[in-house]
């Protein structure tokens, strides 16, 4: 007879760890050994109990989930990481999927069969993320590519940021200490590489790619 797999539920919100906790009692393969709303409490909790599986809320306020992600990889690497969140935005699948290498990834609105295979799939060595949040993931990592392939500098991308708000090259230039030639040279090689000819045109591109908010 197998073991039960050993579950920890991170979250912020009591109501949805009370949630949580209703969902998977149902499941008669599931222990849940500790809950808690704080990622420094968890972390010092894990010291002592033994998890196989930690459900840990994204964002969350004096630490959030990325964070605690990090901390539970280095410091507890048996532990398994599942991520919950509102939404798969790219950039943050792709700290948590990409630099932090956890087991899955799933969004709040999943259904109790999703978490359960989640959770079963995970403890068991697999990998499991939701359709949308590897969708997001992978047009992140398509525009990243795009991004490296333009090339710009981190100067050029100031002044992106500065055209962005409507600025005129002279206040660019006394924002960024540079002289208004200098300004000019960057607009042209910025158009260049962007293949844009005007601001409007430029900001659109920019904010495709992330570049600005």
């Amino acid at each position: 007879m197998s073991k039960n797999i050993r579950i920890a539920l991170l979250d912020d919100h009591p109501i949805v760890i009370d949630g949580l906790q209703l969902l998977l009692k149902t499941q008669p393969d599931f222990d849940i050994i500790l809950s808690s709303g704080n990622g420094k409490e968890l972390l010092d909790q894990l010291k002592h109990t033994t998890v196989d599986v930690l459900l840990t809320d994204i964002m969350m306020p004096e630490m959030n989930g990325y964070e605690v992600s990090a901390e539970v990889r280095k410091l507890f690497p048996a532990i398994k990481i599942i991520a919950l969140s509102m939404n798969g935005e790219g950039d943050l699948a792709d700290r948590l999927i990409g630099e932090i290498n956890i087991d899955g990834y799933l969004l709040k609105t999943s259904d109790k069969t999703q978490l359960a295979d989640a959770i079963r799939t995970v403890a068991n060595g697999g990998t499991y993320y939701a359709e949308e949040v590897m969708h997001e993931w992978k047009q992140f990592q398509k525009v990243v590519k795009q991004n490296e392939e333009i090339n710009l500098t981190q100067r050029e991308l100031e002044i992106i940021s500065c055209i962005a708000k409507d600025m005129s090259n002279k206040q660019i230039a006394d924002t960024l200490f540079i002289s208004e030639r200098t300004v000019e040279t960057h607009r042209k090689n910025i158009f260049r590489k962007t293949e844009t000819h005007s601001a409007l045109a430029l900001v659109e591109f920019a904010k495709k790619r992330k570049f600005i908010s």
